[in-house]
């Protein structure tokens, strides 16, 4: 009876181990082994790092540099508990959302004439979306501090008021709105390309037919257009918010003192302060914090665009 039982019982065990452990085909290793290069690039050179860093955030760095143990959320009270700290992470949300915001306006009309045009114009637009990116950051941060200067000299402040709009020049440079501005340059084509891709995707039968039916363009976009390209709106917001949030270039060119970020909070604190386990916890905060964000906009996008 036991070897009846086993001669029944093998090829049920056999397939239950079969189905538990697929067999990989030679394309399949080939893949693995394809990606293990990336895959250990990645692992080494960015996991480690931050796992690394944030595990500082949560040690205790003793009189003499050297961190380590106790284990401590200290770190945490002491950002969350000090007003500055407190307002560079409202700042940082705030000009992060107003850049996608923005970015998210001006976005949809360039989107759409890439689209609605013909070859020609849609490279056109495409040569002039991307062309910022050939162009370094610091170089184009550099060249919107010319712009925004305060004083005459002033691009800005020059036109104005060589038309007579103001009277005094415009202090521009060294706030929000600088920073503001910068990141939506720097940042815009995130935005403008997802977009492209979503309003791409719309078939214009659809357009057509609310146009039939006496629908104005700015419904159309509202009802048809708009609802249709909410995933390469998600995607754009994301990007941009994200960007922007932890960008530390521009703000430290255009925003200075006034107008701090996250970004220049964690060099400070690493660089000059050389507290390891603050700035990582300035870091987990950011990271968290934009994470936490992204997850919500896009549930949120993802709803409408089911309803």
């Amino acid at each position: 009876m036991a070897v009846i039982a086993t001669e029944f019982s093998s090829p049920a065990s056999a397939a239950a181990g079969s189905a538990r452990l697929p067999a990989l085909s030679g394309k399949d290793l080939l893949g693995l082994l394809l990606l293990l290069p990336a895959a250990g690039f990645l692992l080494a050179f960015f996991v480690v790092p931050a796992c690394t860093l944030f595990a500082y955030s949560v040690l205790t760095q003793h009189d003499d540099g050297v961190v380590g143990l106790p284990l401590t959320v200290a770190h945490f009270g002491h950002f969350f508990g000090t007003g500055l700290y407190s307002h560079v992470l409202f700042s940082t949300l705030r000009m992060a959302a107003i850049t996608a915001a923005a970015a998210a306006v001006l976005g949809y009309p360039v989107a759409l004439v890439m689209v609605r045009s013909n070859a020609m114009v849609m490279r056109i637009m495409t040569i002039v979306v991307i062309a910022p990116l050939i162009v370094s950051v610091v170089v184009r941060t550099y060249g919107w501090q010319l712009i925004l200067a305060n004083s005459r000299s002033g691009v800005l402040n020059f036109i104005l008021m060589s038309l007579g709009l103001i009277d005094h020049p415009l202090a521009l440079l060294y706030t929000e709105t600088a920073v503001i501005i910068g990141s939506l340059h720097v940042f815009f084509p995130m935005m403008v390309l997802p977009l492209v891709s979503a309003l791409a995707k719309i078939d214009p039968s659809v357009e057509d037919a609310a146009r039939t039916l006496g629908a104005t363009s700015w419904r159309i976009f509202c009802r048809v257009s708009l609802p249709l390209s909410l995933p390469g709106l998600a995607v754009g917001f994301t990007l941009v918010f994200s960007l922007t949030a932890s960008s530390y270039v521009t703000p430290a060119i255009l925003g200075g003192t006034s107008a701090q970020m996250l970004g220049n909070l964690i060099e400070q604190q690493i660089t000059a302060v050389y507290d390891w386990p603050f700035g990582a916890t300035v870091a987990l905060v950011l990271v968290a914090t934009v994470l936490a964000i992204n997850l919500a906009s896009t549930w949120f996008f993802e709803r409408k665009r089911r309803a």
